[in-house]
C-alpha cells in the first residue's frame, strides 16, 4: 500500500517516523509511481499504432517542399477589384455626363442621374444586410462621386450663368450636408467613406464665399483661419481615427495658409488699422493653437502648438508696435512682446503649454540677439584693418576705430537692446540646476559682447575705448582666476584682448601701452595653475609683439629687433621648468620656440646676426636639454650651433669646405668615443661613421675638381692615418672609409699621368695590357677566391 504521510497521521496520531525513514519511504513510493507512468505511455503509444490506417504499398507523391505561396490574400486581391471597378464607373458615368449628356432631354436627364444616383446611394444597404462590406463601400463611393456629377451637371444645365466660386461655395456645402447626413443614417454606419468625404467637402465652402465675395486677403485669412478652427473641434472632439486624422491635416493645412496670409499682411501694414486688423488675424490663429495644445494628449505635439501659438500672438503685438514706433524700433517691439510671453510661468497652464510658451520666447529673444551680431562682429573683427595702417594717426572716436575697413550697421542703439534685455531675462528668470549653467554661460556672453560694442555706439573717445575694453579684458581673466565660468571667461578675454591689441595699432603709444598691460595680465593670471595652459603663451605672444613694436618705435633694423624677440623664448624656457603640469608646459614651450623662429626670420637678410641668433637660440635649447625629460631638445641644440658656425663662415666668405665640416666631425667623435668607452659592443660604424663620413666625403668631392695640391695632400694624409687606425684597432669602418678615400684620392692624383703615359704607348698595348690580366686573373682565380674570403673574415671580426 502507497505510504501516505496524512493517512498516516490519520491512523497514527501517536506514532512519527523518523526524517531518515521518511524520507527513505517517500523515495520509493516516488520511484513506483514512475515507473507506472512509464508503462501507461507504453501502452498508449501501441494503442496509437494500432487504430492508424494501412498505409498504401505505393503512396501518392507528394507536393513539393518549395511550392511558392500566394503573394496576394484574398481580401487584399478583393479590395483591389471593387476598388478599380468603382474608379470604372466613376470614369464611366463622368464620360456620360460631360460627353453624352446632351443627348437626353432635360426630363431624360433628370430621371437618368436622379436613378442611377438614388441607385448608388441605396445599395449599400442591401450589400451590408448580405455582409458584403467592402462592396458596400465601393458602391457608396461611386454615389458620392455621382452627386458631384449631379452638381456639375446642375449647374450646366440651370446655373450657367453663375457664378462660379460662389456656386462652387454652396455646392460643397450642401454636398458636405448630404454626405454627413448619408453617412449618419443608422443603416450608414458600418460605411467609412462618406463621414470623411463630408469633411473634405466642407474644407471649400468658406474659402470660395470668400472668392466670389471679394473679401480680399484679410477675408481669404479669415476663412481659412474659421475653417482651421472647425477642423481642430473636429479633431478634438470626435473618436474615429479616420476622420481625426483628416481633421488634423485639414486645420494644420489650412491653419498654415491662413497664419502666414495674416502674417505677410501683418508684415506690410502700411497704418495702424491694417495692423490691427492682422493682428486680429494671427490672434485667432494663436488662439487655435493655443486650445489645441491645452487639448491635445501628447506633450510633444501639444507643445508644438503651443510653441506656434506664442510665436503667432509675438507677431501680432509686434505687428501693431511696428507701425506705432519709429522703425529704428522694430526688433524691440517684437521682442517686448517675446519677452511678454514668459508670463506663463506666472499662470497656471498645462506644462506643455508653459513649456511651448517659454520656448516661443526663447525663439524671438534669440533672434533679437542675433540682429545685434553685425554690430558685434564689426567691433570685434573690424580693428583688424589697423594691421595694414599701423600708427598713422589716432581715430576720432571708437565708431572710426572699429569701423576702419567695415560698414557700420544702422540702428545701433536699438538693436543693442537685444542682447541687453535677454542677458538680464538669463540672469534674472531661468532656474533649474541643468539649465542655471547655461543661462549664466549666455548671460555673461551677451553682457560682454555688448559692453565691447558699446563704445562704437556710444561714439565714446578713443583713449576711453581702451581704457574700457581693457577694463573689460582684466574682469574676464579675474572671474576665471576665481573659477568663475573660467573656461567661458577665459574665452572672452582672449577674444577681447586680441581686438584690443589691433584696436591700439592706430597710435604708437597705445600700442605700446596696451602690449604692457596685456602682457602683465596674462603673466599674472599664469600663476593660476588651472589658466596657465592658455594665459602663459597669451603672454608670450603679447610679449613678442611688445618685443617688436618697441623695437620698432626705437628705429631699431629688424635684426637688431631679433635680438629683443629672444628675450621671450628664454622666458619660455624657464617659464616650463617651474611649471609643474605636463599639458601647461607644451604650450609655453611651442610659443617660445614659436617666438625664436620669429626671431631667426627678422634676421635672416642679415648673415652676422643671424649667425649670433642662432647660436643664442642654441644656447637657449641647450639649457632646455639639461632637463631630464627634455633630453632630445640636445639634438636641436647642437644643430643651432652647427647652424650658427656654418652662417658666420659664410658671412666671413669662407670657401673651405672643411671649415664647415670639421665642426660637424670633432664633436661627432668626440661622442663617439665617449659611446665606445660605455658600451665596447657598439659598432664602430654608429659611433665613427657618421663623423668620419661628414669631413671625408665633402672633402674628397672638392679635392676632384681642386687644381691645387694641398688639399689632395692633406686628404690622403688624414686618410691613411685613419686607415692606418683602423687596422691598428681593427675597427671596420675607420678602415673602409680611410682607405676608401685614400685610394679614390691617389686615382685621382696619378690620373694625369696614366692618361699621359697611356698617349705615348702604342694602340696594341692598352688591350694585350688587358688580356693578360685577364688571364693571370683567370689562372689564379681559386687563389683569389681563398684571399677574398680571408679578408671578408678579417673585416668581420673587426667593429
Amino acid at each position: 500500500m502507497p505510504y501516505n504521510v496524512t493517512q498516516t497521521t490519520l491512523r497514527g496520531m501517536t506514532h512519527v517516523p523518523p526524517p531518515a525513514e521518511e524520507l527513505r519511504l517517500l523515495d520509493a513510493e516516488l520511484w513506483q509511481l514512475d515507473a507506472r507512468r512509464a508503462q501507461l505511455l507504453h501502452r498508449r503509444a501501441w494503442l496509437v499504432a494500432a487504430l492508424q490506417p494501412a498505409r498504401p504499398a505505393h503512396p501518392a507523391p507528394q507536393a513539393p517542399l518549395g511550392t511558392p505561396r500566394p503573394e496576394a490574400t484574398a481580401p487584399g486581391v478583393q479590395n483591389v477589384l471593387l476598388l478599380l471597378g468603382g474608379v470604372l464607373l466613376t470614369v464611366a458615368a463622368m464620360v456620360f455626363t460631360l460627353v453624352s449628356w446632351g443627348h437626353l432631354g432635360i426630363a431624360g436627364r433628370a430621371v437618368v442621374l436622379g436613378a442611377v444616383t438614388l441607385a448608388a446611394l441605396g445599395v449599400p444597404f442591401l450589400l451590408l444586410k448580405r455582409g458584403l462590406r467592402s462592396t458596400a463601400e465601393s458602391v457608396a463611393g461611386l454615389g458620392l462621386a455621382l452627386t458631384v456629377l449631379d452638381a456639375y451637371a446642375l449647374q450646366q444645365v440651370a446655373f450657367m450663368g453663375t457664378d462660379g466660386a460662389g456656386y462652387t461655395a454652396v455646392a460643397s456645402a450642401l454636398l458636405a450636408g448630404l454626405w454627413a447626413a448619408y453617412g449618419l443614417l443608422p443603416r450608414a454606419a458600418e460605411l467609412r467613406l462618406p463621414l470623411p468625404a463630408a469633411l473634405a467637402a466642407a474644407q471649400l465652402p468658406l474659402f470660395f464665399w470668400a472668392i466670389s465675395a471679394t473679401a480680399g486677403s484679410y477675408g481669404i485669412a479669415a476663412v481659412l483661419l474659421v475653417t482651421a478652427g472647425l477642423d481642430t473641434a473636429v479633431a478634438l472632439r470626435v473618436t474615429a481615427k479616420s476622420i481625426r486624422v483628416l481633421a488634423s491635416v485639414g486645420a494644420y493645412g489650412t491653419g498654415a495658409l491662413g497664419a502666414l496670409t495674416a502674417g505677410w499682411l501683418s508684415w506690410g501694414a502700411a497704418g495702424p488699422s491694417a495692423a490691427a486688423r492682422a493682428a486680429a488675424l494671427l490672434t485667432l490663429a494663436a488662439a487655435i493653437a493655443l486650445v489645441a495644445a491645452w487639448r491635445l494628449p501628447k506633450p510633444a505635439v501639444a507643445a508644438g502648438n503651443a510653441v506656434a501659438g506664442g510665436l503667432l500672438l509675438v507677431a501680432a503685438g509686434g505687428g501693431v508696435l511696428r507701425v506705432t514706433l519709429p522703425d529704428e524700433w522694430t526688433v524691440t517691439g517684437y521682442l517686448t512682446c517675446g519677452v511678454a510671453l514668459l508670463a506663463a510661468l506666472r499662470v497656471r497652464l498645462p506644462e506643455p503649454v508653459r513649456r511651448g510658451l517659454v520656448q516661443a520666447s526663447g525663439a524671438v529673444q534669440a533672434v533679437a540677439a542675433a540682429c545685434a551680431l553685425p554690430l558685434v562682429v564689426v567691433a570685434l573683427v573690424g580693428p583688424l584693418g589697423w594691421a595694414e595702417r599701423w600708427w598713422t594717426g589716432v581715430p576720432a572716436d571708437a565708431r572710426a576705430a572699429v569701423a576702419v575697413h567695415m560698414p557700420w550697421p544702422p540702428y545701433p542703439g536699438q538693436l543693442l537692446l537685444g542682447p541687453v534685455v535677454v542677458a538680464a531675462v538669463l540672469a534674472v528668470l531661468v532656474r533649474g540646476e541643468t539649465r542655471r549653467p547655461w543661462a549664466r554661460t549666455g548671460a555673461t556672453v551677451l553682457a560682454w559682447a555688448t559692453v565691447v560694442t558699446l563704445p562704437a555706439v556710444l561714439q565714446l573717445p578713443y583713449p576711453a575705448t581702451l581704457l574700457l575694453q581693457g577694463a573689460v579684458t582684466g574682469a574676464a581673466l579675474a572671474a576665471a582666476a576665481f573659477r568663475l565660468l573660467p573656461r567661458t571667461c577665459t574665452t572672452l578675454a582672449l577674444g577681447g584682448s586680441l581686438s584690443l591689441s589691433f584696436l591700439s595699432l592706430a597710435s604708437q603709444t597705445a600700442t605700446l601701452i596696451v602690449l604692457s598691460v596685456l602682457t602683465a595680465l596674462f603673466a599674472t593670471a599664469s600663476l593660476r595653475p588651472h589658466l596657465a595652459p592658455v594665459t602663459a603663451p597669451a603672454a608670450l605672444v603679447y610679449a613678442t609683439a611688445l618685443a617688436c613694436a618697441t623695437g620698432t618705435a626705437a628705429d631699431w633694423r629688424p635684426q637688431h629687433i631679433a635680438l629683443l624677440v629672444l628675450a621671450v623664448p628664454l622666458a619660455a624656457a624657464l617659464l616650463a621648468a617651474r611649471l609643474g603640469e605636463p599639458h601647461a608646459r607644451v604650450p609655453v614651450e611651442v610659443t617660445g620656440a614659436a617666438a625664436g623662429l620669429l626671431a631667426v626670420g627678422l634676421a635672416i637678410t642679415a648673415p652676422p646676426m643671424l649667425a649670433l641668433v642662432l647660436a643664442l637660440c642654441g644656447v637657449i635649447a641647450a639649457g632646455v636639454a639639461v632637463r631630464a625629460d627634455r633630453r632630445p631638445v640636445g639634438y636641436a641644440a647642437a644643430a643651432l650651433f652647427l647652424l650658427a658656425s656654418w652662417v658666420r663662415l659664410a658671412a666671413w666668405d669662407v670657401g673651405t669646405v672643411e671649415a664647415y665640416t670639421l665642426p660637424v666631425t670633432v664633436p661627432a667623435l668626440c661622442v663617439g668615443v665617449w659611446r665606445r668607452s660605455r658600451d665596447r659592443q657598439a659598432s664602430s660604424w654608429t659611433a665613427y661613421g657618421p663623423g668620419l663620413a661628414a669631413t671625408l666625403l665633402p672633402s674628397l668631392a672638392a679635392a676632384w675638381d681642386d687644381p691645387h695640391w694641398t688639399r689632395p695632400l692633406l686628404l690622403g694624409t688624414a686618410a691613411l692615418l685613419i686607415t692606418l687606425l683602423g687596422a691598428r684597432h681593427r675597427l671596420q669602418a675607420l678602415l673602409v672609409l680611410g682607405g676608401s678615400v685614400l685610394v679614390l684620392d691617389t686615382l685621382h692624383e696619378l690620373a694625369p699621368y696614366l692618361v699621359q703615359m697611356t698617349g705615348a704607348l702604342p694602340r696594341w698595348v692598352p688591350p694585350a695590357l688587358a688580356g693578360l690580366l685577364l688571364l693571370a686573373l683567370g689562372a689564379t682565380y681559386e687563389r683569389r677566391i681563398r684571399e677574398v674570403r680571408r679578408v671578408r673574415d678579417v673585416l668581420a671580426r673587426m667593429h
